[in-house]
């Protein structure tokens, strides 16, 4: 049967001996685990399809039943699970090709209670591990550092971002382009008592509708084309943790009435799969768009908008915050000479009245790139204006609406723009509405 844990680990036991089972299932549920059972190869198929487990013990002698085979379907059914053979003396030889069949380990009948949970431990850390990984994958850095403020409005989201991250409330994080709300949301993970547990990432925009919900909910094998095995889906990874749904107003519009059900009820179903599943996940989600518009635009479901915006957190954009440029500044800077082993200590007072006088449309993100690249080329203690490279895209030297141009001096100076604070050549497109290779073409044109 089913039980919250501390342990945290859902174990399958597979054997054909009631007193097996019952043995093993009492030795691990005293140590906090889930655990089920399965007497025959069926069984553990059918367990298989409802439920996911981090571990099983395999018993190769099933009756009529190949262990072996049994793991191969297993391999197939549940990739992720860790599996343990279990076998006698005589059968050693055998376990051996079960691991080299993708076993983890295998245990030798008749096992002390104290060898079962040592496997059982190890194995789940093991797991736990490879899911850590698994959410960090493709993540690029992140860092803290803007975060830290001066900033009269900067400290009001953080305190109340602070009273509000303890709780199981939906929060709705709002602000420009490279603001730090991804930041912001693995610092509520951080602060919140499921800070133990994944903290997972979807980005909204780089998915079509049908992969999102695979993205999302997992899938079974078979379940469209190119589907040569099942996956677990972010809401999985995430469960006890949080999900995290960055540019959250880029959601597939067909989509939104399933993530609306999920954050509702906690219930979804993999794709190609009719089983109903259930996960207790924290929802945050960010967006730089303005979602009310979209709603009333047709764009963006209003109930949906609702159950996220429970608490809304408006991150100032930098130009907002001034007491912060300095402070940040020599944070990243100290960050990259220690990382790139660059003279560079500091900035001269001219580059520092430059730090404070740009306007930084592209906010944080667009400052630790500037300071990255002024650690880079600076050959000497003192970084000054020109090592910046703030003079050519400054907004005060920048081309203004009404002024005397031409629609093509107007169009390069907003791409130029709208490029330099864009993590992606994909990203620049989707601000400016163009497709990616309208913008190439834009760029050679322009000689950007």
């Amino acid at each position: 049967m089913d039980q919250t844990t501390d342990a945290g680990g859902r174990i399958l036991l597979v054997d054909d001996e009631a007193a097996i089972l019952r043995t093993f299932r009492y030795c691990l549920e005293d140590r906090g685990y889930t655990v089920v059972t399965a007497a025959s190869a069926s069984q553990a198929e059918a367990v298989l399809q409802r439920q996911v487990f981090d571990l099983c013990f395999l018993d190769l002698r099933l009756g009529e039943d190949n262990g072996l085979d049994v793991l191969q379907q297993m391999r197939v059914l549940a990739p992720w699970m860790r599996v343990v053979i279990v076998t006698a003396h005589s059968a050693v030889d055998t376990a051996v090709d079960a691991m080299q069949a993708g076993a983890a380990d295998y245990l030798v009948k008749p096992c002390s209670p104290e060898q079962l949970r040592l496997s059982a431990a190890k194995q789940l850390e093991v797991r736990q591990m490879a899911a850590r990984l698994e959410a960090l994958e493709g993540e690029v850095q992140k860092r803290s550092d803007a975060l830290g403020s001066y900033s009269p409005a900067m400290m009001g989201v953080l305190e109340t971002a602070r009273q509000v991250a303890d709780t199981d409330a939906n929060i709705l994080i709002l602000g420009e382009s490279g603001t730090g709300k991804g930041e912001l949301a693995r610092a509520i993970h951080n602060w919140s008592r499921r800070a133990k547990k994944a903290f997972i990432t979807i980005n909204c925009p780089s998915l079509s509708a049908d992969l999102m919900e695979s993205e999302l909910f997992g899938h079974n094998r078979g379940a469209f084309t190119g589907a040569t095995e099942s996956t677990l889906g972010r809401v999985n990874q995430a469960d006890g943790g949080t999900l995290f749904l960055d540019e959250i107003g880029d959601f597939p519009l067909a989509l939104q009435p399933k993530l609306l059900r999920f954050i509702q009820d906690k219930e979804y179903e993999r794709v190609g799969d009719p089983v109903t599943r259930r996960a207790d996940v924290r929802i945050l989600a960010a967006t730089n768009l303005n979602l009310e518009e979209m709603v009333r635009e047709g764009r963006f479901r209003e109930d949906l908008l609702y159950r996220l915006n429970v608490i809304t957190l408006n991150l100032p954009p930098m130009r907002e915050r001034p007491e912060d440029v300095l402070t940040l500044a020599e944070r990243f800077l100290a960050s990259f000479v220690k990382n790139y082993g660059r003279p560079a200590r500091g900035f001269s007072d001219s580059a520092i009245a430059a730090l404070k006088s740009y306007r930084w449309p592209g906010n944080v993100r667009e400052l630790r790139n500037v300071v990255e690249r002024a650690s880079i080329i600076c050959p000497q203690e003192m970084i000054e204006v020109s090592h910046l490279g703030l003079a050519d895209q400054s907004i005060n030297n920048a081309p203004r609406i009404g002024e005397a141009l031409s629609l093509e001096e107007l169009e390069k100076a907003h791409i130029s723009g709208v490029l330099s604070t864009s993590d992606t050549l994909e990203q620049a497109a989707r601000i400016l509405g163009i497709d990616a290779s309208t913008l190439y073409r834009k760029r050679k044109q322009y000689g950007l």
